[in-house]
C-alpha cells in the first residue's frame, strides 16, 4: 500500500498527524545542511535545544523528500512514550504493519521495512536514547534503502550517525542601533512578525517598537517556541510591555497551542522536560552554571563549580554531557573553546539553584576566579601575551561585573571588590571599559568598608580612568589621599603611582614642567622595584609631556627607550604609545612622512589591541598630518573617524590636556579655512557613526573622500558581491543574507569567498571595515 504521513498518538497509537498551520520562516541553511547530511548518511538526527525548532525543521524536510521515495515518508511521534518497552511497537502501529501476529515487534518491523524505500522520522528521541539507537541500528542494517531522520535534545550516538546542530533563529545585535526595515531580515523578528500577524493582523515592525523588537528576540535567544509564545501575548500587550515583563518569562509565556504536548505549551514545562532527562549532577551542574552572567572555558567551570558533592576531574564529562544535550552552547575560535547556556535555560538554572543550598559559597569561588585571574593578568602585563589577555578579559566582562556586583552586596567582602576594581585596570583602560571601571571603583570607594591599602590601590586606579575621561578635579582629590595613605603606611609602591598620576594630572592641567619632575620620580620609583610595566607606561608620558616643552630630541630618545625596552620583553602595549608619540615628534619637527611611518606602525599594532584610546590619538595625529600636507578632504574624514571612536569611550581629545587639544583645533581651522566650514562638518559626520574596526581600516587605508562620498578606488567586487559584502557590514548571517537577496545559502558561502579572496581579507570584521571606509 502506497504509505503518507502518520504519527504515533498520545500513547503510542496510530493516526494521521495534524496538518501544519503555520508558514515555515527562514532556516534555509539548516534545511540545505540536513539535505546534504542525508545524502551521506542514512542516519541524521537533528540536535538542539528543547523549542529551537527540530520538530518543524525535520517535518519540513519529510514534506519536501516525500516524492523522492518510493514509500514515502511515515513520522513517529515519541514525547509522550513514558514506556521505553512499547518503542517498537510504537513504530508497527505508526508504520500501519499488516502483520497482527504474536511476534515480536522488532521481527514484524525488519520483515516489513526490508524492501521499501521510505524515509521514518522518530521525533523527540531524548528520553529514549538506548532504546532508540538500538531499534535504529538493527532497521538501519536490516532494510538496505530505510532512512531515518531523528529529533533529539543529543544525538543517538551510533556509527555513521550525522548530526545536524540546530541553532536558534538569528536575532539582531542588541548592542547595535537598527532601522525597522533592517531588522525583518533576522529570522528571529520574521518569525514574531508572522506569528504576531496571527492574533495581531496589522502588527509592523516600527521605528517606535523596533528597539523593543530587537530586545526582546535577543533575551528569548532567538528561540523559536519562546517568540511564539511571546506573539500571542500581543492579543493584550505591545511589544514593550512584554519586554518589560520578561524578567517573569517562566509565567508570561505560557499559552501556546491548546492541543500541542503540555510540554510545548509552556516555557517552563519545555525546559522542565530538559531538566528532568538529566542525571543529578548534571542537573547541579546546571544550575551552577547559572552563575556565569556570560561565556565561560573550561578552566572557569572546573575551577568555580567544581566543589562537593561534585570534583573538578569529573566537570569535563559533566560539561560534556551538558553540551550533547545542548543544555550548554559551544563557541569556537580555533584551538580555544569556550561554552555559554541561552538566557532561558540560565534563568531557569537560576532559579534551581536559589530552591537548593545556599549559593554564597559559589557566588565567593566565581569572584575568586576572576580575582586570580585578574591578578596574573597584572603580574604578566610586561610580556607577550598582553593582546591575548586582554581578550579573553573583554569575553570575561559580564562575568567580572557579576563577581563586583555579588562582592559589593556581599556581607564583608568589599574590601576584596575593591581589589578586584583594581586589578582590572587595563581592562578598564586599555579594554575601552572607562564608564564600567569609573562607576565600580567610585561605587566601592564611597563604602570605605575596606583596608587602607586596599583603598589606596583603588583610588590611584580611580584617578588613572578619571583622567581619561577628563575630570580632573575627581582625579585630584583621589590622588591627595593616596599621598597620603602612601605616606601613612610608608608604601614606596603606592608613592610610584601616586607621583606618576600626579604628573598626567600636572601635564593635563598645564604644568608640563612638573610633571616631568614627577614622571622621572615615579620612573626611579618604579625601577626601584622592578615594576617594568609602570616604568614603560611612565616612559611614554614622559615622552609625551618633553613632546610639548620643547624637548623634542629628548622625547624622540624617551620614545626609544621605551620601543627598546618594550621589545627586550615582547611588550607591546607600552610600545605602541611609544609610537604614536614618535609620530607626533616627528610631525612636529615638520617631517610628515616618518610621522605618518610611525602612526601606521602604531595603528598596525592598535588592530591586535584595540585599545581605544591609543587608536583614537593616532587617527587624530594622522588626521593633522594630512592637514599639514594640504590633504583636507581626508583629513575631515579622519577626523570623523576618529570621533567615532573618542564617542564609544565617552570622553574626546581635550581630556589630555591643553597642548594635543590645541593641535586638533588648529587642524579642524585649517581645513574649514581650506574647504569650508560646511564641508568639513560633512566629512566629519559622515564617518561619525563608525565602528572601531572601520576607524581603524579607514585610517591604514588612507583613502581620500570625494564630492560624491564614494572611494576613489574602484571596487574590485561585482554588483551582487558589493551588495552581499553591504549586509555583511550590516551584521547579518549568510543565512540572513541569503533570505533577504533571495538567494540560496550556498550561493551566499560562494560569494563571501570570493570576496575575502579578492580583498585578501580573512574575516568577516575586515569585510565590515572594508565597506565602511568604501563610503569615506
Amino acid at each position: 500500500m502506497k504509505a503518507d504521513h502518520r504519527s504515533a498518538g498520545p500513547h503510542g497509537s496510530s493516526g494521521r498527524p495534524r496538518a501544519v498551520l503555520t508558514s515555515f520562516v527562514g532556516r534555509r541553511r539548516e534545511l540545505a545542511d540536513v539535505k546534504r547530511r542525508m545524502a551521506d548518511s542514512r542516519l541524521v538526527t537533528l540536535t538542539g535545544p528543547g523549542g529551537v525548532g527540530k520538530t518543524r525543521i525535520a517535518l519540513e524536510v519529510a514534506e519536501r523528500s516525500r516524492r523522492g521515495l518510493r514509500d514515502g515518508v511515515w513520522i513517529v511521534e515519541l514525547a509522550s512514550l513514558g514506556d521505553v518497552s512499547r518503542l517498537s511497537q510504537t513504530v508497527v502501529s505508526a508504520l500501519d504493519v499488516p502483520d497482527q501476529s504474536n511476534r515480536d515487534p522488532v521481527d514484524k518491523l525488519v520483515a516489513y521495512l526490508r524492501e521499501r524505500q521510505l524515509l521514518l522520522v522518530l521525533d523527540n528521541c531524548e528520553h529514549l536514547l538506548e532504546a532508540c539507537a538500538r531499534l535504529v541500528e538493527t532497521l538501519l542494517r536490516e532494510a538496505p534503502e530505510l532512512h531515518i531522520l531523528a529529533t533529539s535534545r543529543e544525538p543517538l550516538g551510533i556509527h555513521g550517525e550525522g548530526i545536524c546542530l540546530i541553532p536558534p533563529l538569528t536575532t539582531p545585535p542588541a548592542q547595535q542601533t537598527h532601522t525597522a526595515n533592517a531588522v525583518v531580515h533576522y529570522e528571529a523578528v520574521s518569525l514574531l512578525i508572522d506569528r504576531a500577524r496571527h492574533v495581531l493582523p496589522d502588527f509592523e515592525v516600527t521605528d517606535e517598537n523596533v528597539g523593543a523588537v530587537v530586545q526582546l528576540c535577543d533575551r528569548l535567544d532567538g528561540i523559536p517556541l519562546a517568540i511564539e509564545l511571546a506573539a500571542t501575548r500581543l492579543r493584550s500587550l505591545s511589544v514593550t510591555q512584554i519586554v518589560e515583563r520578561l524578567d517573569k518569562r517562566f509565567s508570561l509565556l505560557t499559552g501556546g497551542d491548546r492541543i500541542a504536548l503540555p510540554r510545548q505549551q509552556t516555557l517552563r514545562a519545555l525546559i522542565d522536560w530538559s531538566f528532568d532527562l538529566c542525571t543529578e549532577h548534571e542537573q547541579l551542574l546546571w544550575a551552577r552554571l547559572s552563575v556565569f552572567s556570560g561565556s565561560f572555558d573550561l578552566e572557569d567551570v572546573e575551577d568555580t563549580c567544581g566543589f562537593s558533592p561534585l570534583v573538578p576531574e569529573s566537570v569535563i564529562d559533566l560539561l560534556d554531557r551538558l553540551v550533547a544535550k545542548s543544555i550548554v552552547l559551544t563557541e569556537r575560535a580555533g584551538e580555544r573553546v569556550r561554552y555559554r547556556q541561552l538566557m532561558t535555560i540560565r534563568e531557569y538554572g537560576v532559579e534551581k539553584l536559589a530552591g537548593s543550598a545556599p549559593t554564597q559559597e559559589l557566588e565567593r569561588r566565581h569572584r575568586d576566579h576572576y580575582l586570580r585571574r585578574a591578578a596574573v593578568m597584572v603580574e604578566r602585563w610586561c610580556g607577550p601575551g598582553q593582546a591575548d589577555a586582554l581578550a579573553v578579559m573583554n569575553e570575561d566582562h559580564a562575568n567580572l561585573l557579576a563577581a563586583l556586583e555579588w562582592s559589593a552586596s556581599a556581607e564583608g567582602e568589599i574590601g576584596t571588590a575593591a581589589e578586584l576594581a583594581s586589578l582590572l585596570r587595563y581592562h578598564w583602560v586599555a579594554g575601552g571599559y572607562l564608564s564600567d571601571g569609573r562607576r565600580w571603583l567610585d561605587q566601592l570607594l564611597e563604602a570605605k568598608a575596606m583596608s587602607t591599602h586596599q583603598r589606596g590601590q583603588a583610588l590611584w586606579v580611580g584617578a588613572w580612568i578619571a583622567l581619561m575621561q577628563g575630570d580632573r578635579d575627581d582625579a585630584a582629590r583621589k590622588l591627595a589621599e593616596c599621598e597620603t595613605i602612601a605616606t601613612t603606611l610608608d608604601d614606596p609602591a603606592l608613592s610610584a603611582h601616586a607621583t606618576q598620576w600626579r604628573g598626567l594630572h600636572d601635564f593635563v592641567t598645564g604644568d608640563i614642567a612638573t610633571s616631568i619632575a614627577r614622571y622621572e620620580r615615579s620612573i626611579e620609583l618604579h625601577s626601584d622595584r622592578a615594576d617594568t610595566a609602570s616604568v614603560l607606561t611612565a616612559l611614554f608620558q614622559l615622552a609625551i609631556a618633553q613632546a610639548y616643552h620643547s624637548e623634542l630630541d629628548e622625547a624622540l630618545h624617551t620614545c626609544h627607550r621605551a620601543i627598546e625596552m618594550s621589545e627586550r620583553f615582547g611588550e607591546q602595549w607600552n610600545r605602541t604609545y611609544a609610537l604614536w608619540i614618535t609620530g607626533l615628534c616627528h610631525w612636529r619637527r615638520g617631517d610628515p612622512e616618518a610621522a605618518r611611518h610611525a602612526a601606521l606602525q602604531a595603528l598596525t599594532f592598535e588592530q591586535e589591541f584595540k585599545d581605544s584610546i591609543c587608536t583614537a590619538l593616532t587617527i587624530e595625529l594622522l588626521s593633522w598630518i594630512a592637514a599639514s600636507a594640504s590633504d583636507f578632504e581626508t583629513a575631515a574624514a579622519l577626523t570623523g573617524a576618529a570621533s567615532a571612536v573618542w564617542a564609544g569611550l565617552g570622553t574626546d581629545v581635550e581630556a589630555f590636556g591643553p597642548h594635543l587639544h590645541r593641535d586638533s583645533l588648529q587642524a579642524t581651522k585649517t581645513m574649514e579655512q581650506a574647504l569650508g566650514e560646511k564641508k568639513v562638518t560633512d566629512l566629519t559626520r559622515r564617518n561619525a557613526s563608525m565602528t572601531l574596526d572601520a576607524a581603524v581600516a579607514l585610517a591604514l587605508g588612507g583613502r581620500h573622500a570625494t564630492e560624491g562620498g564614494s572611494s576613489a578606488v574602484k571596487s574590485p567586487l561585482t554588483e551582487r558581491e558589493n551588495q552581499v559584502a553591504e549586509l555583511v557590514a550590516q551584521g547579518l548571517s549568510n543565512r540572513a543574507i541569503a533570505e533577504s537577496l533571495v538567494l540560496s545559502p550556498r550561493t551566499v558561502d560562494g560569494h563571501l569567498e570570493r570576496i575575502l579572496a579578492k580583498l585578501d581579507f580573512a574575516s568577516r570584521t575586515q569585510i565590515a571595515s572594508w565597506v565602511a571606509s568604501q563610503k569615506t
